[in-house]
């Protein structure tokens, strides 16, 4: 076997690969030369430095594997290595402890006022009362996020004998209480909150995930720590807090664009920031090209790497089958992700009709990639769903059964959570995804990329009206309508599609409406 290496990578990382393999390091290697060379090699490890285009991928015609030594798969094109068989893994959990601890340092620097204490120093000024600190111990620490780098964290706040608070809605209690947290809802972590870290991966429901509204909730001690993603604060709004002294001060390590020498943030003398340096050490470099070199050594020993950022290919004939159901699986993930309430437990899903009969591996990893693609920037598949369940506390459960009442074939997810139980259905019709079933009620929805409100009412005269008119006020658009009921004047199921997200003051006065007791926006 021979193995290409075109970033630089720790030779401590990469020495395990030599008994294995011819290694061969060309750092550097220019696109043209890489095509040149590239149909030698039985695998290629890069960093981010190096582009897999479409046409290194064809070039390589001997590729078993593509390794990304680190967490981000930007700089390589997976839908091509997909189709041509070849695999790509990374190194998701490379940076976990240098993040955590970077997270940790931000919150010390934070709390004894260091950088502050350092630059005023240095400029020859000796002055202590002005950097009057704050103990860890016995402060609150609410964790956002709790998946390796958030849960890490954690971990080390116990050492420094701090409360832990965490919100993830996708972790189970017992996985928490392990790790001694306690899980709360959002806002009572940031009414709570000393200090606030979020980790978290950036995506469009996690956009502004702190505005002004959360930020506001905070106590005029709290502090944050960002060292997830930038976009995940409103500046604006952040900088004007610490200034008008409604929050003691943050700690922001990634931005909207990188790299930056301009931002708001600068601003501020108690806004400490970094040029995103979480992942920026030795030990994590080694252990990011460690962890993809042993993938590379499992995939020549005939074994399924451990983070496979693409699946292994189905044969082409059961895939004709199965790859409308892949979408639908996907679907009602997110719709499961999204309608959900309290902390996940139990996720069951039942194949019925005649895609019982067919290895449903590849829909359950689509059903919970669905699901946990919000809260995880690990991508999941085949090969790392069950683990991935498993780390966060969850249990799947799978059944068959071989009848269809109203379908020739139907996929169903009951999810259990500490608040109750939410149950969706989804099938194929015409070759295309369509969502049947929302708890009791049968419905059919097509998802088109709009945003779906479920309503639950009394089914009465002029309830329908009154949600129409709320709407119309908001200028949006309702572009479809369905509406299921138990029986007549009972309890009921309104589906709205509509052009445009409804703001929450209108989805509060929608909840104003006598009669009507949820009102859920999801998009599809």
């Amino acid at each position: 076997m021979k193995v290409l290496i075109t970033d630089h990578v720790p030779e401590q990382g990469i020495e395990p690969l030599r008994d294995y393999a011819q290694v061969d390091l060309k750092f550097g290697c220019k696109p043209d030369e890489l095509l040149s060379i590239i149909g030698d090699y039985d695998a290629l490890l890069v960093r981010s430095q190096t582009k897999v285009t479409k046409e290194v991928i064809e070039a390589g015609k001997k590729l078993q594997i593509i390794a990304r030594a680190g967490v981000g798969i930007d700089n390589v094109d997976v839908p091509e290595a997909t189709k041509r068989g070849i695999m790509v893994v990374n190194a998701p959990t490379g940076n976990t402890i240098s993040a955590a601890e970077h997270a940790f340092a931000l919150m010390l620097a934070l709390a004894r006022h260091i950088p502050q204490a350092n630059a005023l120093l240095k400029s020859g000024v000796w002055e202590r009362t002005k950097f009057t600190g704050s103990e860890l111990r016995g402060k609150t620490l609410g964790v956002v996020g709790l998946g390796n780098v958030g849960s890490a964290v954690a971990r080390r706040a116990i050492g420094f004998e701090m409360k832990i608070l965490g919100y993830d809605p996708f972790i189970s209690a017992d996985r928490a209480g392990n790790m001694q947290i306690e899980l709360v809802p959002l806002e009572q972590i940031l009414k709570q909150s000393d200090f606030i870290s979020l980790h978290i991966p950036m995506n469009a429901q996690t956009k502004g995930f702190i505005g002004t509204k959360e930020i506001a909730m905070l106590k005029p001690n709290a502090r944050i720590i960002n060292t997830a993603r930038g976009g995940l604060i409103d500046e604006e709004a952040l900088v004007k807090a610490v200034r008008e002294k409604k929050i003691a001060g943050a700690a922001i390590d990634v931005f909207t664009q990188e790299p930056t020498t301009k931002s708001i943030l600068f601003e501020e003398n108690n806004i400490i920031v970094t040029p995103h340096l979480g992942a920026s050490t030795a030990e994590a470099q080694v252990t990011a090209a460690h962890d993809v070199v042993v993938q590379i050594i499992d995939v020549f020993n005939g074994c399924s790497p451990r983070y496979a950022v693409n699946a292994p290919l189905v044969s082409p004939e059961v895939m004709s089958v199965l790859s409308p159901f892949i979408k639908v699986g996907t679907t009602l993930g997110r719709m499961v992700s999204q309608l959900i309430e309290g902390q996940m437990k139990t996720i069951r899903i039942n194949y019925e009709g005649e895609i019982s009969s067919f290895d449903s591996k590849v829909i359950k990893a689509a059903v919970l990639g669905g699901i946990l693609e919000g809260v995880s920037e690990e991508r999941v598949n085949l090969i790392n769903a069950d683990f991935l369940a498993a780390q966060r506390g969850l249990s799947v459960v799978e059944q068959k059964t071989p009848s269809c009442q109203n379908y020739a074939s139907l996929i169903n997810i009951e999810v259990t959570t500490s608040k109750g139980k939410i149950t969706v259905s989804g099938t194929v019709l015409r070759n295309e995804t369509h969502i049947v079933q929302y708890n009791d009620y049968w419905i059919d929805i097509e998802p088109s990329g709009a945003y779906f409100m479920f309503c639950d009412h009394l089914d009465r005269p002029g309830l329908l009206g009154s949600v129409g008119k709320v709407t119309g006020d908001a200028d949006i658009n309702i572009s479809a309508m369905q509406v299921s009921r138990l029986k007549p004047r009972g309890q009921a199921l309104m589906v709205l599609a509509l052009d445009e997200p409804l703001p929450a003051v209108r989805l509060k006065k929608l909840l104003a409406i006598p009669d009507l007791y949820t009102a859920k926006v999801v998009k599809l």
